[in-house]
């Protein structure tokens, strides 16, 4: 029996976005580990994201939104971005406060309109 894949599924498995769990409550001691995973899931995989599972994250804090915030840069330096899964709607809430944008697995993103919304336009207002 031979172990070698089938010709193709790397390339496939190397696009797939890596996950991470994060269980909280976070403290700030975490933070270099959390953001040594993101380097090395985008380095490890060409799909150019992190997906980080927030469900378990605990209470949202200034600990998770210190800790997502530098797990972004993190990513961007890199040359990627992380994508929240299952965010509690108060950390959304929180993240949105502090000006945080962050893309949320199963939603737009922020750039572009949710199907079927157009924006109004009035009569005379110059095109742009």
């Amino acid at each position: 029996m031979s172990s070698r894949s089938p010709c193709g599924l790397p390339h496939v498995d190397a696009m797939r976005p890596a996950v991470l769990v994060i269980a909280g409550p976070v403290t700030r001691s975490e933070v270099t580990g959390w953001c040594d995973a993101v380097r090395r899931a985008l380095e490890s995989t060409r799909a150019g994201v992190v997906e980080c599972d927030v469900a378990g994250i605990g209470p949202p804090g200034l600990a998770a939104v210190d800790l997502l915030a530098r797990m972004q840069l993190t990513a961007r330096r890199t040359g990627g971005r992380i994508r929240l899964r299952d965010p509690d709607p108060a950390l959304c809430a929180l993240l949105d406060l502090v000006g945080l944008r962050f893309e949320v697995r199963g939603q737009p993103e922020q750039r572009e309109p949710p199907f079927d919304v157009e924006e109004e336009v009035e009569a005379g207002d110059p095109a742009g």
